[in-house]
Order: C-alpha cells, then sequence, then structure tokens
C-alpha cells in the first residue's frame, strides 16, 4: 500500500531497501554540500515520505544530544529503522561519499589558492547561502509546533538562551530536556 501524509496508517511503515537507502543519502550529499539538513529534510519528509514531520522532529532532536554531526545521527536512525545496522552503515556512506570525495578536492584547490580573493569570497557566499538553508528547515519545522502553545514557548525559551543570551548549548539542553519531555509526557496523558 503506497503511503502519503493523507491516507498514511501509523502502524504501516514503508519498505525501503538498502539500495535506496544508499542512493537517496547519496543524493542527499550531493545536493546540499554546506547545508545538508534541509535536503535531508525534504528527501525524508516530503519526497519519498519515509518519515512524518514528527518522525523527522524525534530523529533530529535525538540526533543533537548524540556526539557526533546531526546529519550523520540522523541518517544512522533512519538507515537503522528500516535496515538494521546493515542500513545504518549504508545510508552513511551513501551521505558521505561524494562529499568526502568534493572536500578532499576543494581542500587541494583552497591550499593551491589560498591567497586569490575571488576564492576567499567564494567560500563567504557558500557559507551564507548554508545558513540560509539552515533557518529555512528550521522555520519549515516551526510549523508543526505552532500547534502547541507549550512547545512554542519551549521552542522560544531555548533560542532566547542560545541565540540572544549566548548560554552555553549543553547547558540549555540539560535544562529544556527535562522540561520537553515532561511537557510531551503530560499533553499525551490529557
Amino acid at each position: 500500500q503506497k503511503r502519503t501524509l493523507v491516507n498514511r496508517v501509523p502502524d504501516i511503515a514503508p519498505v525501503v531497501s538498502t539500495r535506496a537507502l544508499f542512493f537517496r543519502f547519496l543524493e542527499t550529499g550531493l545536493s546540499g554540500f554546506g547545508g545538508v539538513l534541509p535536503f535531508a529534510h525534504r528527501m525524508l519528509v516530503e519526497r519519498n515520505r519515509w518519515l512524518t514531520e514528527a518522525e523527522f522532529a524525534e530523529a533530529l532532536a535525538l540526533s543533537q544530544f548524540l556526539p557526533g554531526p546531526n546529519i550523520v545521527n540522523v541518517t544512522v536512525i533512519v538507515g537503522r529503522r528500516f535496515q538494521g545496522p546493515k542500513g545504518a552503515i549504508v545510508a552513511v556512506l551513501g551521505l558521505m561519499l561524494m562529499p568526502l570525495v568534493i572536500v578532499l578536492l576543494l581542500a587541494m584547490i583552497y591550499a593551491r589558492f589560498a591567497d586569490v580573493d575571488i576564492v576567499r569570497h567564494t567560500f563567504n557566499g557558500v557559507a551564507a547561502a548554508a545558513s540560509g538553508l539552515v533557518l529555512a528547515m528550521g522555520l519549515k519545522m516551526a510549523r508543526g509546533v505552532r500547534k502547541s502553545v507549550i512547545a512554542m514557548v519551549i521552542a522560544g525559551v531555548s533560542f532566547a538562551a542560545i541565540g540572544l543570551a549566548r548560554l552555553p548549548l549543553l547547558w540549555v539542553l540539560a535544562a529544556m530536556a527535562p522540561v520537553s519531555i515532561g511537557a510531551a509526557w503530560f499533553m499525551r496523558r490529557r
């Protein structure tokens, strides 16, 4: 049965092969060079519908607590969910293969031409574009939060603490994680 967001049956998970995991994450790794998370969101939630918006948010939230890059952690979670440990390995290989090759090539180019102004300006432009992609993905994910006043308050307090007050991320996570878990538990009990 084809699964869409409209006629989704919660107990029926899509069947995702290791081949599909590898090639979809390979494509994602190539598409989102410098800011992969928005492209992973589009691939997982919007295009392939392997995850719902809530499932993606849960995987991302868990990934932020784990050591390492968030996108790699999300990839491991998704690969493991559909094909076990083999799927996790295949998905990460797909995600990392081409960016690794590209980074090595860019490092060689940058080492040779780092003093050229156009090269420095190009890298600054790429960094700005990646920041914009991450902001756009965050705003898309926030659409689901609008339905819950408690979630909006927690998100707002977290943003203010990290973005405005410049408190360390680890402290904010240590304080807000129990609050958000308690709020989620309370909301499910109602």
